[in-house]
């Protein structure tokens, strides 16, 4: 999941004319496993414009796939203003591109306040009102009821090895403890309502463990494990029986 990416013919030209007198040093930054989306300033989600920088995770593919599979779970009541949450928000991309393609009420949580300073930016730069919400899913209850909760949280154990590129991002957006899967048991363990929808990215060998949190937590509930486009387990997605 987390690799680094290959400089291409536009990310020099982009580079060429964001630093013109210091393009050759941006290059051997980016050379040296820096991330260029830092640099570019944001990236393409879905189908809204993200800003990036070292304050918050740069969102990937995988994630923009869970956006696509919540939307079409949502399809039949997306127009409806149902009550979202997503939990560990970072740049926001999540709560914004759901946002932008449904009628939901949609909050962003985090931790940091520097990641929701760049999530409010990122709602303005979008034009989509949210609400957001500095919070420690970890140690503190969600105090509402939400019909969808999504979450991308850290996931990677500490003992996992990641590309170098990884460690100029905000560490506490990657790893977790409870070998990457605290934060899924820790978000079951506070809802106290039964949503519509439950959806979670997760690390590729992390499927079980988090469906049986799940499956304790929902014991009626449609629990599935989907992969990602390259046929990994990536996403657990809890669906209330109707």
């Amino acid at each position: 999941m987390f690799k680094k990416r290959t400089l291409t013919d536009l990310d020099r030209r982009i580079l060429k004319e964001k630093f013109p007198t210091t393009y050759e040093e941006q290059i051997k930054k980016v050379e040296n496993g820096y991330p260029i989306q830092y640099l570019i300033g944001d990236v393409p989600f879905f189908n809204v414009q993200i800003k990036v920088n070292e304050n918050v995770l740069i969102p990937r593919f995988e994630t923009e796939y869970l956006v696509e599979k919540v939307l079409k779970k949502v399809k039949n009541y997306q127009n409806e203003p149902l009550k979202l949450i997503d939990i560990c928000t970072g740049s926001g991309c999540i709560a914004i591109a759901m946002a932008k393609n449904t009628n939901f009420i949609c909050t962003g949580v985090d931790i940091s306040e520097s990641a929701l300073e760049v999530a409010k930016e990122n709602a303005k730069l979008n034009e989509v009102s949210l609400q957001w919400k500095q919070m420690d899913i970890l140690t503190e209850p969600l105090e509402e009821d939400y019909d969808i909760i999504i979450s991308n949280p850290p996931y990677i154990a500490f003992h996992e090895t990641v590309d170098n590129s990884t460690s100029y991002e905000p560490q506490i957006a990657l790893f977790a403890e409870e070998d990457g899967t605290i934060f899924y048991r820790k978000i079951l363990e506070t809802i106290q309502n039964k949503p519509k929808l439950i959806a979670f990215e997760i690390g590729e060998k992390e499927g079980e463990r988090v469906k049986k949190m799940a499956q304790e937590k929902f014991p009626n509930a449609k629990i599935t494990i989907e992969q990602d486009l390259n046929s990994c387990d990536r996403y657990l997605l809890i669906e209330r029986k109707q």
